[in-house]
């Protein structure tokens, strides 16, 4: 079971939630009890951070079966994970675990809906999620992404070239084309990327050498036009990719892949609702010296 954050990483998100101990199942004296703990969707969902919401029980102390890795398609009443041990180890990470799979849940499935209705109608194009997830949480907004099967569109400023309108204000009267000149000299094996906001502004950065045009807030029907004007141009380098970013989400996503956008940028996703768990926990049945076993858990 590989999980995303690391062993430390996890025992901080306990600590967090724990830091002096459980006072309630402390003051009730049953922290010794056996007891099992099942988690379930109680919807349909994707299935996000699953391992490292395991492996949290895990370190708090229980033995831990997983039922779906992260990347599934779960239904209603499916089975997540189920643990057991003392009713001390399943009560302390029993809400850590379950929120890191809600909240990632949620996102990954919204991602999955967006890819889902783009692929619809362009069966290879990609989606790209942008770096606007909360700050600190980057590692599991990754892999939530990845869970419903999008790519990471930047995963900060240190690795990607992406020209904003907001850098240009420093340039002055720099022709943007010797702007080009300047980073493929400074960055060469880079990629040029530039936010623009009209199409004009597109042409003139497809004319410069920018290597892919993302249209900021374009309509689908703007796109179109954009993908028609840059198809009747001559250029000196391979054409222009033209991504289509800001507003993108599952509603549109189709029109924008109809309209010709080669690639769907969005942050929409870290905006989703979470997805409900589903949890249960119960004490051993000790007259039969075994645990109560629920293969699927219904609302």
């Amino acid at each position: 079971m590989t999980t995303v954050a690391s062993r430390a990483e996890l025992e901080r998100l306990l600590e967090d939630d724990v830091p002096y101990g459980d006072l309630t199942t402390e003051a009730l004296g049953i922290g010794a009890t056996g007891g099992v703990m099942q988690f379930a969707a109680r919807a349909p969902m994707v299935l996000a951070l699953a391992e490292d919401a395991a492996a949290i029980i895990t370190l708090a102390g229980c033995e831990v079966e997983l039922f779906a890795a992260s990347g599934t398609a779960l239904e209603q009443g499916a089975p997540i994970l189920q643990a057991r041990g003392p009713a001390a180890s399943l009560l302390r990470s029993w809400k850590v675990a379950q929120t890191l799979i809600e909240i990632w849940s949620g996102v990954a499935s919204e991602t999955r809906a967006i890819v889902d209705a783009a692929r619809a109608v362009a069966p290879q194009i990609p989606v790209a999620c942008t770096r606007k997830n909360v700050p600190g949480t980057k590692r599991f907004a990754v892999a939530a992404v990845k869970a419903g099967g999008a790519v990471m569109h930047r995963l900060g400023l240190s690795e990607t070239v992406l020209v904003f309108p907001e850098h240009r204000a420093f340039l002055g009267d720099l022709p943007l084309f010797q702007a080009v000149e300047r980073l493929r000299r400074a960055a060469p094996e880079k990629k040029l990327v530039i936010e623009v906001k009209t199409a004009d502004a597109a042409l003139a950065a497809a004319v410069a050498g920018f290597d892919v045009i993302q249209a900021e807030k374009f309509s689908p029907a703007e796109i179109a036009a954009l993908v028609r004007r840059m198809a009747s141009m001559a250029y000196t380098r391979a054409r222009p990719i033209i991504a289509a970013a800001g507003g993108v989400n599952a509603a549109n996503a189709a029109a924008y892949a109809e309209a010709g956008a080669e690639i769907l940028i969005t942050s929409s996703p870290y905006q989703a609702k979470p997805k409900d768990v589903q949890v249960r926990i119960e004490p051993v049945d000790v007259s039969r010296h075994q645990t109560r076993t629920y293969p699927r858990i219904c609302s």
